[in-house]
């Protein structure tokens, strides 16, 4: 079969283009179609087909805009309540594409409406999972208790993927190759391989979901230690819903300008070293300086869906870059402009005297900014107080500030974003960014 696995590192997100027969469907596709457009035009093939496995709560999809620009027909669950044109696709319910069929398993879950495809040629077996069936795991099942066409307690949907995991798959060969939605990295399950496909014998013997055990044992696994849900999945679940614009126009009539100030709540994209030396003050510190980030997740999760803010860039070429990294996650409308800076009005921020902080630790409050589940494993600092950095916005007046306050995370990059967030809303304290020094401090 010819298939093509699109990667994007920052969501740790795959989508799947499959050709046969000058004939094209895309899965899973991200916000941005031109990449399926480069490959449908290289293979000399049509898109005829987009198929959602679920409405995807950590980016938006351009399905629709797919669906505008090239009249493919979208395929998905009827159980997704879809309000863009589609074609509904369940259990029993099969595509041709050329030499190919694709069917479909409804796979609930992750999700109520997740579906799997099953891609056949000849004695070739393929299984898109979405969501449903991971590398090493599976898809966390409490991100729709209050989103969606439809709703379910969490409880539930782990009840489902016992149910999904125990039968669903079983009439399907150990050779078929598994493709999920996502990998390593991702918040959609806490324990993805690095591995980017596998097959469903190997996982069969070595995914945990897979073991014999009992239902209660399943649910419980399942259920124990999900990684913290950040404020915009669920804001694109219901983008998704209904479709995304597209993404064009969007981007294009967002202002820039250049050498210029601004006010309210603003996101400094640059490298900390340099926005320590001058920036704005309302300003926080998400930086987007490589793939290997993760930009998307933290403004999308301190960041409220719907708030408007300030971009603040390193220098123009990087506009459309960063811009359409915000879009990935439906943010872009809500970028009142982009800016790079002037000179005026700029702050800067206090550097920790490192050799005074390891002598008196006592005389700093230490604020350990990690997800719940990285502060249970393991503590640098038995007396620091818990802020998780997605809840730090709503949390930050609860933090003393009798003394100097140490922010630190595992590894600097969420600590910049941490003390950023601390200087604006502890207005009188001293706020430091312990940063990579942490690394001194690891067992």
């Amino acid at each position: 079969m010819n298939i093509k696995q699109f990667e994007y590192g920052p969501l740790s997100h795959y989508s799947y283009a499959i050709v046969s027969e000058g004939k094209m469907a895309v899965i899973d596709p991200e916000r941005d179609p031109q990449q399926y457009y480069d490959f449908a035009k290289a293979n000399d093939a049509k898109i005829t087909a987009i198929i959602q496995t679920h409405p995807h709560a950590d980016f938006v999809s351009s399905h629709l805009e797919i669906h505008n620009e090239t009249g493919a027909t979208i395929y998905n669950s009827k159980k997704l309540g879809a309000d863009y044109p589609h074609q509904t696709f369940d259990d029993g319910d099969s595509i041709t594409l050329g030499k190919i069929t694709l069917k479909a398993i409804n796979t609930p879950g992750h999700s109520p409406d997740s579906i799997t495809i099953v891609a056949t040629e000849g004695d070739k077996t393929v299984m898109f999972t979405g969501d449903t069936l991971f590398i090493g795991d599976v898809g966390r099942p409490d991100l729709r208790e209050n989103v969606g066409n439809m709703t379910a307690k969490r409880e539930e949907l782990a009840e489902m993927m016992y149910e999904t995991v125990t039968t669903k798959f079983n009439e399907l060969p150990d050779d078929t190759i598994v493709y999920p939605a996502h990998g390593a990295g991702s918040l959609c399950g806490k324990n993805l391989s690095e591995a980017a496909s596998s097959t469903l014998g190997d996982e069969r013997m070595g995914n945990w979901a897979f073991k014999d055990q009992s239902k209660e044992q399943f649910m419980n696994t399942l259920l124990d230690g999900q990684p913290f849900i950040p404020s915009y999945f669920g804001f694109n679940v219901d983008i998704n819903k209904v479709g995304a614009d597209r993404l064009n126009p969007n981007i294009e009539k967002i202002p820039f300008i250049e050498n210029t100030t601004a006010t309210g709540l603003i996101v400094d994209m640059r490298n900390e070293a340099i926005f320590k030396k001058g920036h704005l003050k309302g300003s926080i510190n998400i930086q987007a300086e490589s793939e290997i980030d993760k930009f998307e997740t933290w403004v999308g999760s301190i960041v409220a869906p719907n708030e408007k803010f300030t971009l603040v860039i390193d220098k123009k070429e990087n506009k459309d870059k960063i811009l359409n990294r915000l879009a990935k996650i439906g943010y872009e409308k809500q970028v009142l402009k982009v800016i790079t800076l002037s000179n005026e009005n700029l702050v800067k921020t206090d550097q920790l005297d490192l050799e005074d902080f390891k002598k008196h630790p006592e005389n700093y409050t230490i604020v350990d900014i990690r997800n719940k589940s990285e502060i249970n494993e393991c503590k640098f600092f038995e007396n620091a107080l818990e802020h998780p950095l997605n809840e730090l916005r709503d949390t930050a007046s609860q933090i003393p500030t009798d003394k100097p306050v140490v922010v630190h995370c595992a590894g600097g990059y969420r600590s910049t974003a941490g003390s950023s967030i601390l200087e604006n809303e502890l207005k009188n304290a001293t706020i430091y960014d312990l940063s990579k020094a942490i690394e001194e401090f690891k067992d």
